[in-house]
C-alpha cells in the first residue's frame, strides 16, 4: 500500500512533466530565428549531398565528373558555407572536370618536381642568367657593371650556395 501510493505518485508526477513538455513545446513560437537556423541546415544538406555524389564520382569514376556537377558543388558550398577551400572538394572537382576537357594535362609522378626542387632550380636559372651576363660584361667592359648588377649577381649567388666565393663573380664585381 505504501509502495502502490508512492509508484501512484510517481507516474502522476511522469505524466505531469511529459504534458508540460508537450504543452511548452506546442506553444512555443516559430519565428524568423528558428527559419534561419532550418534554412542553413538545408543548405548543409544540400551541399552534403552534391559533396557525396562527385566525391563518389572523384574516386570510383573521375573520367566522367561533369562541369555541371562540379559547378553545382561549388555553388552548394558557396551558399551553404559562404566560401570555398583551396585544395577542397570543389576545387578537387574543377581540375579533374578540366583534365577531363583536355584544359590541362595530368602530369607523371616521374616528372613532378616537389616545390623546393623547382625553386632551387628557379634560383639556379636566375643566377646562371645574372652570371652570364656580368661575365660577360667582366671580360669586355669591367667599368659599365653597375651597382644594381654587382649586387644581384651577389644575392643570387647567396641564395642558390648559400654563401659567395671569396675572389668569385660576385666578389669581383663588388667595388
Amino acid at each position: 500500500s505504501k509502495s502502490a501510493q508512492m509508484q501512484s505518485e510517481l507516474s502522476k508526477q511522469r505524466n505531469q512533466e511529459k504534458r508540460g513538455a508537450t504543452v511548452n513545446s506546442s506553444s512555443q513560437n516559430v519565428g524568423p530565428a528558428d527559419w534561419t537556423v532550418q534554412s542553413q541546415l538545408d543548405r548543409q544538406a544540400t551541399f552534403d549531398n552534391a559533396a557525396s555524389k562527385v566525391d563518389s564520382k572523384l574516386v570510383n569514376d573521375p573520367g566522367n565528373v561533369t562541369k555541371e556537377e562540379s559547378d553545382l558543388l561549388y555553388s552548394r558550398k558557396q551558399r551553404a558555407f559562404g566560401t570555398t577551400e583551396k585544395g577542397g572538394l570543389a576545387s578537387q572537382a574543377q581540375h579533374q572536370v578540366a583534365e577531363n576537357e583536355g584544359e590541362i594535362t595530368r602530369q607523371s609522378n616521374a616528372s613532378t618536381l616537389d616545390a623546393n626542387s623547382q625553386s632551387q632550380k628557379d634560383r639556379q636559372a636566375n643566377y646562371e642568367e645574372i652570371a652570364a651576363k656580368v661575365s660577360n660584361k667582366l671580360a669586355n667592359d669591367p667599368a659599365n657593371i653597375t651597382k644594381g648588377e654587382a649586387d644581384t649577381l651577389y644575392s643570387r649567388e647567396q641564395r642558390v650556395f648559400d654563401h659567395t666565393e671569396k675572389g668569385g663573380l660576385a666578389a669581383q664585381t663588388q667595388y
